[in-house]
C-alpha cells in the first residue's frame, strides 16, 4: 500500500482513484507484476497516462501496455541495447540519455543513464538508488 503521503499528493492532483480496471489488472499480470505491490496499487489507483515529478514524464505501465507500443519497445531497448536483466521494467521513455526502471522482483527502483551509470550497474558496482517504489514516489513527487 501506498504512504498516506503519496494518496494524499495525488488526491489533491485529483488523478487517484478507488476504481481498479480490470485491463490494467491484467497488463499488470502479463508484465509479471505482483499485484500487491506498491507499483501494482500505484498504477491501478491513477487515472493519468504519465506523471509530470522530477527530471521525466513517468508511464503509467497499464495504459502503455495496452494501448502504445511505447513500453514494448522501451522494454526491448533496455534488454538489448542497455543490457539491463528482465526483471526491469522502464518507467519512461529514457530521454536524454537517462531514465528510471522498476524491479519487478525486488520492488527498487534504479536510476541510470548512459556511460558511467550503466557501466557501473553493470559492473555491479552501482545498486538501485530506491528500496522500494513508494521511496521512489516521495522522491519523485518532491514529497520527502
Amino acid at each position: 500500500m501506498l504512504s498516506n503521503k503519496i494518496i494524499e499528493h495525488l488526491k489533491q492532483q485529483g488523478i487517484y482513484s478507488e476504481k481498479e480496471d480490470e485491463k490494467y489488472k491484467a497488463a499488470l499480470i502479463n508484465l509479471g507484476v505482483d499485484l500487491n505491490s506498491d507499483f501494482a496499487f500505484f498504477n491501478l489507483h491513477t487515472t493519468e497516462i504519465t506523471f509530470l515529478g522530477r527530471h521525466s514524464e513517468m508511464y503509467n505501465v497499464c495504459w502503455f501496455s495496452i494501448y502504445s507500443d511505447d513500453l514494448s519497445y522501451a522494454i526491448e531497448s533496455a534488454r538489448n541495447i542497455l543490457k539491463l536483466p528482465d526483471e526491469y521494467l522502464p518507467l519512461d521513455s529514457f530521454e536524454a540519455e537517462g531514465g528510471f526502471f522498476y524491479n519487478r522482483k525486488t520492488e527498487e527502483v534504479l536510476e541510470i543513464e548512459l556511460g558511467e551509470k550503466l557501466i557501473n550497474f553493470q559492473n555491479g558496482k552501482l545498486l538501485p538508488q530506491w528500496k522500494d517504489f513508494n521511496s521512489f514516489l516521495e522522491w519523485y513527487f518532491k514529497l520527502e
